[in-house]
C-alpha cells in the first residue's frame, strides 16, 4: 500500500493514478457507510444524495416507536426533533445552537424567510436577488414581493453590489445563494452580506448548494437568515425536510407569514390568537414529517464524523482530478469546462457545457454514470463523503467513449425525458 495522504500525491490524470489517490484516501472507509449500488457511478449528490447505510434502521425505529407507542412518542423522542437536528445542520453551516429549525419544505422555508427578512426592514420596498438563482427562490420571491408590494431587482452576482448601491436608501433585502446552482461557482457569502449590511439591508443566504458540501461560518459572517435543503450533500432522501436559520439578534422580532400551532408560544393552549414561542422556536409551523426528519437525523452522521472541513479538502482534489481528467481525454469533443478551475471558487459539483447535453447524460446513465443535466450544461457531483477517484477517472472515460463514438446520437438517448 502506498504511504503518504492525498496532500502528498502529484496528481495525474490516468486510472493507475486514481487507483493510487483511492488506496491512500483517509475518507475512503465512509463509502461503506452509504448503499452506493454495483456498477454505478453516483455523481449526482448535488441533486439527491445516496442511501445513507443508516437510514432504513432509523426510518424502521421511527415505525416502530409510531406502531408501539402511538402519542407517546410525541413526548419521548418527536417534538423536539426540529429542534434537534436544526441544531446538528446548524452546527454544519457555523451557527451556535438556538438558530436553525428543521422541518416543512424548502419552498415554505424560503417564503418564510423572505417575507419575514422583508418585515424586518418595513420601510423599505426593495428585494435584490441573484438573477441565476434557482426557479422555485426566483418564483417565491415575485410571489412575496407582489404580496408585500416590494420591487425585485434580479441583475447577474457580478453586478449585485452595484445594484445594491443604487437602491441604497431602499433596498431591504439582499438575497443570494450560496453556489451557482448550475455551475457550482462560489460566492462570497461574508462579503455579499457586507454589501448588504452596508446599505442597511437584511442579507438572506440560500444554503442548499453549499451545505455539507463546503464550510461555512453563518454566525461569524453576519448573515441574518438562510435556508437550504437536505436532500443534496447532506443525504436526507427525496423531499426530506428543509431547514431555516435565524441569527438571535433578530428572533424577537421575526414576523413569519406563515404561523403555525407549532410555533405558538403555548401550543396546546389552543389559543384562538397567535403568539410566537420565543427564540428560534417561532420558526416552526405544522406537525413535522417526523418520519423523513429522523432519516434526515440518521443521515447526517457520516458527516459530522468526518468533518466538513476533511469532505471539502478531498472535493477540491476530486475536482482538480476531474478537471485533469477532462482535459487530457475530452479535448477536441465538444465539451466546455464552465465551473471555475480556482478550488476557492467552486463548490461540491463541476458543470461542463455540451449543445447535447441531456442526449448525453441519458448515454451515460445507461453506463451507470449518473449525472444531470441543467439546461445544456451537464453537472457531477464530486462529493468527497463517498466519491472515490476511480469514479471520476470512470465518468470521464464514460463521457469521452460516449462522445467520440457519436453514442448519444442514438434515437433512444435523444427522446426527450426528465433528468435530474
Amino acid at each position: 500500500m502506498p504511504k503518504g495522504t492525498l496532500r502528498e500525491v502529484k496528481m495525474e490524470p490516468s486510472r493507475e493514478m486514481a487507483d493510487r489517490l483511492d488506496t491512500v484516501d483517509e475518507l475512503a472507509p465512509f463509502r461503506k457507510e452509504f448503499n452506493l449500488p454495483a456498477g454505478v457511478v453516483p455523481l449526482n449528490g448535488n441533486s439527491l444524495g445516496p442511501l445513507p447505510a443508516a437510514v432504513p434502521g432509523a426510518v424502521a425505529e421511527a415505525v416502530r416507536q409510531w406502531g408501539e407507542r402511538l402519542t407517546r412518542a410525541w413526548n419521548e423522542d418527536w417534538w423536539h426533533a426540529p429542534a434537534r437536528v436544526g441544531d446538528r445542520i446548524g452546527r454544519l453551516i457555523g451557527a451556535a445552537p438556538g438558530q436553525t429549525m428543521a422541518g416543512d419544505s424548502t419552498s415554505v422555508q424560503i417564503f418564510n424567510a423572505v417575507v419575514a427578512a422583508a418585515r424586518l426592514r418595513p420601510d423599505r420596498r426593495v428585494v435584490v436577488a441573484d438573477a441565476g438563482n434557482f426557479p422555485t427562490d426566483r418564483y417565491l420571491t415575485a410571489s412575496a414581493a407582489r404580496l408585500l408590494g416590494l420591487e425585485v431587482v434580479e441583475v447577474p452576482m457580478g453586478d449585485l453590489p452595484d445594484a445594491v448601491d443604487r437602491h441604497r436608501d431602499e433596498v431591504a433585502v439582499v438575497f443570494c445563494p450560496a453556489a451557482d446552482y448550475r455551475t457550482g461557482e462560489l460566492w462570497d457569502v461574508p462579503a455579499v452580506t457586507r454589501v448588504a449590511h452596508e446599505a442597511g439591508a437584511v442579507a438572506l443566504w440560500d444554503l442548499s448548494h453549499g451545505a455539507g458540501a463546503v464550510p461555512l461560518w453563518v454566525d461569524d459572517d453576519g448573515v441574518d437568515l438562510a435556508v437550504g435543503c437536505t436532500y443534496k450533500y447532506l443525504s436526507g432522501g427525496p423531499g426530506s425536510p428543509a431547514y431555516g436559520y435565524v441569527a438571535a439578534r433578530h428572533q424577537d422580532r421575526l414576523d413569519l407569514p406563515l404561523t403555525g400551532w407549532h410555533g405558538h408560544a403555548r401550543p396546546f393552549d389552543m389559543a384562538g390568537v397567535f403568539e410566537p414561542a420565543p427564540g428560534v422556536a417561532r420558526a416552526r409551523i405544522g406537525t413535522p414529517p417526523v418520519l423523513s426528519l429522523l432519516a434526515l437525523e440518521a443521515a447526517l452522521e457520516p458527516l459530522e464524523r468526518a468533518g466538513i472541513e476533511a469532505v471539502r479538502a478531498k472535493t477540491v482534489r476530486l475536482g482538480d482530478f476531474f478537471l485533469g481528467c477532462a482535459d487530457r481525454l475530452l479535448d477536441g469533443l465538444g465539451f466546455e469546462v464552465v465551473t471555475p478551475r480556482d478550488p476557492r471558487r467552486r463548490g461540491g459539483h463541476l458543470a461542463l457545457r455540451h449543445p447535447e447535453a441531456a442526449a448525453v447524460m441519458a448515454a451515460l446513465k445507461d453506463r451507470g454514470v449518473l449525472g444531470d443535466v441543467r439546461g445544456d450544461l451537464l453537472r457531477f457531483c464530486v462529493n468527497g463523503l463517498y466519491v472515490s477517484f476511480g469514479d471520476v477517472h470512470d465518468a470521464v472515460t464514460a463521457l469521452r467513449e460516449v462522445a467520440a463514438t457519436d453514442e448519444y446520437r442514438s434515437p433512444r438517448f435523444r427522446r426527450r425525458e426528465v433528468v435530474t
